[in-house]
Protein backbone atom coordinates (compact mmCIF):
# COMPACT_ATOMS: atom_id res chain seq x y z
CA UNK A 1 0.00 0.00 0.00
CA UNK A 2 2.78 2.42 0.92
CA UNK A 3 4.70 1.56 -2.26
CA UNK A 4 1.58 2.17 -4.36
CA UNK A 5 1.03 5.56 -2.73
CA UNK A 6 4.64 6.57 -3.25
CA UNK A 7 4.48 5.44 -6.90
CA UNK A 8 1.37 7.53 -7.49
CA UNK A 9 2.90 10.56 -5.82
CA UNK A 10 6.03 10.23 -8.00
CA UNK A 11 3.87 9.97 -11.11
CA UNK A 12 1.92 13.05 -10.10
CA UNK A 13 5.17 14.97 -9.58
CA UNK A 14 6.39 13.83 -13.02
CA UNK A 15 3.07 14.83 -14.51
CA UNK A 16 3.18 18.35 -13.11
CA UNK A 17 6.71 18.83 -14.42
CA UNK A 18 5.59 17.39 -17.76
CA UNK A 19 2.61 19.75 -17.96
CA UNK A 20 4.88 22.69 -17.10
CA UNK A 21 7.31 21.79 -19.89
CA UNK A 22 4.49 21.23 -22.37
CA UNK A 23 2.83 24.54 -21.52
CA UNK A 24 6.11 26.36 -22.08
CA UNK A 25 6.86 24.69 -25.42
CA UNK A 26 3.38 24.58 -26.94
CA UNK A 27 1.11 27.59 -27.14
CA UNK A 28 -1.89 25.49 -28.15
CA UNK A 29 -4.04 23.96 -25.37
CA UNK A 30 -3.34 20.47 -23.98
CA UNK A 31 -5.21 17.55 -25.42
CA UNK A 32 -7.89 16.05 -23.18
CA UNK A 33 -5.66 13.15 -22.07
CA UNK A 34 -2.26 14.22 -20.82
CA UNK A 35 -0.73 10.88 -20.07
CA UNK A 36 -1.46 7.18 -20.09
CA UNK A 37 0.39 5.13 -17.56
CA UNK A 38 0.09 1.37 -17.13
CA UNK A 39 -2.37 1.58 -14.24
CA UNK A 40 -3.78 5.13 -14.45
CA UNK A 41 -4.92 7.80 -16.89
CA UNK A 42 -4.52 11.54 -16.39
CA UNK A 43 -6.99 13.99 -17.98
CA UNK A 44 -6.83 17.74 -17.94
CA UNK A 45 -9.86 19.63 -16.73
CA UNK A 46 -10.77 23.22 -17.61
CA UNK A 47 -8.14 25.80 -16.73
CA UNK A 48 -9.01 27.87 -13.74
CA UNK A 49 -7.85 31.22 -12.47
CA UNK A 50 -6.12 29.51 -9.58
CA UNK A 51 -4.27 27.04 -11.85
CA UNK A 52 -4.62 23.86 -13.82
CA UNK A 53 -6.85 20.97 -12.58
CA UNK A 54 -6.26 17.31 -13.39
CA UNK A 55 -8.38 14.19 -13.10
CA UNK A 56 -6.53 10.99 -12.24
CA UNK A 57 -8.40 7.79 -13.22
CA UNK A 58 -7.08 4.54 -11.78
CA UNK A 59 -7.60 1.44 -13.90
CA UNK A 60 -9.02 -1.71 -12.38
CA UNK A 61 -6.70 -4.74 -12.07
CA UNK A 62 -8.44 -6.45 -15.02
CA UNK A 63 -7.66 -3.46 -17.31
CA UNK A 64 -3.92 -3.79 -16.77
CA UNK A 65 -1.66 -4.86 -19.57
CA UNK A 66 -1.26 -8.62 -20.08
CA UNK A 67 2.56 -8.51 -19.88
CA UNK A 68 2.38 -7.38 -16.26
CA UNK A 69 2.03 -10.28 -13.78
CA UNK A 70 -1.38 -10.24 -12.14
CA UNK A 71 -2.15 -11.49 -8.67
CA UNK A 72 -5.40 -13.08 -9.87
CA UNK A 73 -3.62 -15.36 -12.33
CA UNK A 74 -1.24 -16.49 -9.57
CA UNK A 75 -4.17 -17.64 -7.46
CA UNK A 76 -5.48 -19.79 -10.33
CA UNK A 77 -2.13 -21.61 -10.68
CA UNK A 78 -1.94 -22.42 -6.99
CA UNK A 79 -1.44 -26.11 -6.33
CA UNK A 80 -4.07 -28.19 -4.57
CA UNK A 81 -3.47 -28.56 -0.81
CA UNK A 82 -2.41 -31.99 0.37
CA UNK A 83 -4.48 -34.24 2.61
CA UNK A 84 -2.15 -33.51 5.55
CA UNK A 85 -2.53 -29.75 5.09
CA UNK A 86 -6.31 -30.08 4.89
CA UNK A 87 -6.29 -32.24 8.02
CA UNK A 88 -4.18 -29.65 9.86
CA UNK A 89 -6.54 -26.88 8.79
CA UNK A 90 -9.56 -28.89 9.93
CA UNK A 91 -7.92 -29.63 13.28
CA UNK A 92 -7.02 -25.97 13.74
CA UNK A 93 -10.59 -24.95 12.88
CA UNK A 94 -11.96 -27.53 15.33
CA UNK A 95 -9.60 -26.24 18.04
CA UNK A 96 -10.72 -22.66 17.36
CA UNK A 97 -14.35 -23.76 17.58
CA UNK A 98 -13.71 -25.56 20.88
CA UNK A 99 -11.86 -22.60 22.36
CA UNK A 100 -14.64 -20.27 21.22
CA UNK A 101 -17.24 -22.57 22.82
CA UNK A 102 -15.21 -22.66 26.03
CA UNK A 103 -14.99 -18.90 26.04
CA UNK A 104 -18.73 -18.53 25.46
CA UNK A 105 -19.48 -21.05 28.23
CA UNK A 106 -17.09 -19.22 30.54
CA UNK A 107 -18.80 -15.90 29.79
CA UNK A 108 -22.21 -17.46 30.39
CA UNK A 109 -21.02 -18.94 33.71
CA UNK A 110 -19.65 -15.56 34.77
CA UNK A 111 -22.91 -13.92 33.77
CA UNK A 112 -24.94 -16.47 35.78
CA UNK A 113 -22.63 -16.01 38.77
CA UNK A 114 -23.09 -12.25 38.54
CA UNK A 115 -26.87 -12.68 38.31
CA UNK A 116 -26.80 -14.91 41.41
CA UNK A 117 -24.73 -12.34 43.29
CA UNK A 118 -27.13 -9.58 42.30
CA UNK A 119 -30.15 -11.67 43.35
CA UNK A 120 -28.51 -12.57 46.68
CA UNK A 121 -27.66 -8.95 47.34
CA UNK A 122 -31.20 -7.86 46.45
CA UNK A 123 -32.64 -10.55 48.72
CA UNK A 124 -30.30 -9.50 51.53
CA UNK A 125 -31.33 -5.86 51.12
CA UNK A 126 -34.98 -6.92 51.09
CA UNK A 127 -34.50 -9.02 54.25
CA UNK A 128 -32.72 -6.15 56.00
CA UNK A 129 -35.52 -3.80 55.03
CA UNK A 130 -38.13 -6.27 56.28
CA UNK A 131 -36.29 -6.69 59.59
CA UNK A 132 -35.96 -2.94 60.05
CA UNK A 133 -39.63 -2.41 59.18
CA UNK A 134 -40.66 -5.16 61.61
CA UNK A 135 -38.49 -3.68 64.38
CA UNK A 136 -39.93 -0.23 63.72
CA UNK A 137 -43.45 -1.63 63.81
CA UNK A 138 -42.76 -3.52 67.06
CA UNK A 139 -41.29 -0.39 68.60
CA UNK A 140 -44.34 1.66 67.55
CA UNK A 141 -46.63 -1.03 68.96
CA UNK A 142 -44.74 -0.99 72.27
CA UNK A 143 -44.92 2.79 72.46
CA UNK A 144 -48.61 2.69 71.55
CA UNK A 145 -49.30 0.03 74.16
CA UNK A 146 -47.34 1.97 76.81
CA UNK A 147 -49.25 5.14 75.94
CA UNK A 148 -52.57 3.27 76.14
CA UNK A 149 -51.77 1.76 79.56
CA UNK A 150 -50.60 5.17 80.76
CA UNK A 151 -53.84 6.81 79.57
CA UNK A 152 -55.94 4.06 81.16
CA UNK A 153 -54.12 4.29 84.47
CA UNK A 154 -54.47 8.11 84.42
CA UNK A 155 -58.18 7.76 83.64
CA UNK A 156 -58.65 5.24 86.47
CA UNK A 157 -56.78 7.55 88.84
CA UNK A 158 -59.07 10.46 87.90
CA UNK A 159 -62.13 8.27 88.33
CA UNK A 160 -60.94 7.25 91.83
CA UNK A 161 -60.30 10.86 92.69
CA UNK A 162 -63.80 11.80 91.45
CA UNK A 163 -65.34 8.97 93.46
CA UNK A 164 -63.44 10.06 96.56
CA UNK A 165 -64.49 13.66 95.99
CA UNK A 166 -68.11 12.59 95.38
CA UNK A 167 -68.04 10.48 98.57
CA UNK A 168 -66.62 13.40 100.51
CA UNK A 169 -69.24 15.75 99.07
CA UNK A 170 -72.01 13.26 100.07
CA UNK A 171 -70.61 13.00 103.60
CA UNK A 172 -70.40 16.75 103.88
CA UNK A 173 -73.97 17.03 102.59
CA UNK A 174 -75.19 14.44 105.08
CA UNK A 175 -73.39 16.22 107.90
CA UNK A 176 -74.94 19.54 106.88
CA UNK A 177 -78.37 18.00 106.57
CA UNK A 178 -77.99 16.42 110.04
CA UNK A 179 -76.77 19.68 111.50
CA UNK A 180 -79.47 21.73 109.88
CA UNK A 181 -82.15 19.40 110.59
Amino acid sequence: MASTVSAYSEKLMEMSVLSLICSCLHSKPHPQTLGLFEDMEVKSLNKRISGQAFEVILKSPTDLSPDRPQSLSLAAHKKEPSLGELQKKLEAAEERRRSQEKQILKQLAEKREHEKEVLNKAQEVNNNYSKMAEEKLNQKMEVSSENRTARLSALKQRMREKELHAAEVRRNKELQSELSG
